[in-house]
């Protein structure tokens, strides 16, 4: 029985730390009025892509100003993103099909809104493209933001090979 639970123990500390989401580093907080809303700029790393970083924005709310206008779990969907090369690039097991795979999730509101990051590799022009956008349970929102990071003449290791276009 002791066996089970040390099975038991292993997979319940191990897969918590192997799923945990990309957590952004809050990098810049400009104040854009008196009530205290800001915006903020995160950095973002990509966790099967070393080398490059996305820098996120988002209008972040005030309590004055959601208690002031009444709409408490509101947040507007504005975003931009710009992704750079930040070191050599090494790139792990992508999904390459056309939807990619989401790199960063952060909740926006208690439950209804996050703003993600999906990646998208663009076989034919050799690039990484990261599409920050807002996701919602009810009313998707069309406003998104793309920043691309050319891979072409670069100093590339893949891990599992580069995939041919």
């Amino acid at each position: 029985m002791s066996k089970y639970r040390n099975v038991t123990f292993a997979v319940m500390t191990v897969l918590p730390i192997l799923s945990a989401p990309v957590q952004a580093e809050e990098v810049g907080k400009v104040g854009v009025d008196w009530v205290g809303n800001d915006i903020v700029v995160e950095a973002v790393s990509d966790p099967k892509v070393k080398g490059v970083t996305c820098h996120v924005t988002y209008f972040d709310r005030s309590v004055i100003d959601r208690l002031h206008k009444g709409n408490w779990f509101e947040d507007p969907s504005n975003n931009s993103i710009s992704c750079q090369q930040t070191g050599p690039i090494e790139i792990d097991d992508i999904d390459q099909s056309k939807s990619g795979e989401e790199v960063f999730k952060q909740g926006r509101s208690l439950i209804w809104k996050s703003l993600v990051v999906n990646r998208i590799y663009d076989k034919q022009n050799d690039t990484l493209i990261y599409m920050a956008h807002s996701r919602q349970v009810v009313n998707g929102s069309a406003k998104m933001a793309i920043s691309t990071v050319p891979l072409f003449n670069q100093q590339v290791n893949w891990k599992n090979g580069k995939p041919t276009p």
